[in-house]
């Protein structure tokens, strides 16, 4: 199974979205579109890169009642994004709206766990006083989200392997939280390398600063890619 690498325009504008875009050209033909983008400047910066030949995971995370949620996913259907993103916690009822709402030419991936969040974090949201298992709540809302159809779900590097075994082809895997070997973690408590996600079942990857804030990103998406490759 190969592996398809997207890159986050993790960015505070249009020009810069778009400048990352134009400078990896034909490198990377898929991108995230997140809340600080999207909230920036709207649904025109989907457009505009969909312009560009590219395809579009919009991450917004969507989690309210079925009924709102669905219109979210449609209206980014609309949009052209190929991939959006809502909480796996919104309950089976709220994730049969979103793929519903999707129909064929838009995925659903339904978000875990976060991977800025550890096992403590997990118990404290929770309300729980005992370390949580990622690993075993992953898989737990992994079932619930196969039962709703999703094309797949995000979870961390560290639990991909886990769902992998479990589900197989069924559920399309999603990592984020990519970073190089020996990289900053930055924000993130449970992140992995590209070739690490890969080996672990990862059907996309999402990278973000390791590329973009290289100081040449051509160069650093050609190695990225040669790892994957």
């Amino acid at each position: 199974m190969r592996t398809t690498p997207i890159i986050a325009l993790d960015v505070p504008g249009m020009e810069q979205a778009l400048a990352v875009v134009d400078l990896l050209g034909d490198r990377c033909r898929f991108y995230k579109i997140g809340n600080e983008l999207f909230t920036a400047v709207g649904p025109r910066v989907v457009q505009e890169v969909r312009g560009r030949g590219c395809e579009v995971f919009l991450d917004l995370k969507f989690h309210d009642i079925p009924n709102t949620v669905a219109g979210g996913v449609r209206n980014a259907t609309r949009l052209g994004a190929r991939l959006v993103t809502v909480h796996a916690t919104g309950g089976t009822a709220m994730l049969k709206a979103a793929v519903d709402a999707a129909g064929e030419s838009c995925g659903v991936l339904a978000v875990t766990v976060l991977t800025s969040m550890d096992a403590r974090d997990a118990g404290m949201v929770w309300g729980r006083t005992d370390n949580v298992n990622l690993t075993t709540e992953v898989l737990r809302l992994a079932a619930t989200s196969a039962e709703a159809g999703t094309h797949g779900i995000v979870c961390s590097g560290r639990e991909a392997g886990a769902v992998q075994k479990q589900f197989g082809a069924s559920l399309a895997i999603l990592v984020p939280g990519v970073r190089a070997l020996g990289g900053d973690s930055q924000d993130q408590a449970r992140v992995v390398t590209p070739r690490g996600a890969a080996d672990a079942g990862a059907r996309y990857i999402v990278v973000g600063r390791m590329v973009t804030a290289a100081a040449n990103p051509a160069t650093a998406m050609d190695q990225l890619l040669r790892e994957l490759a």
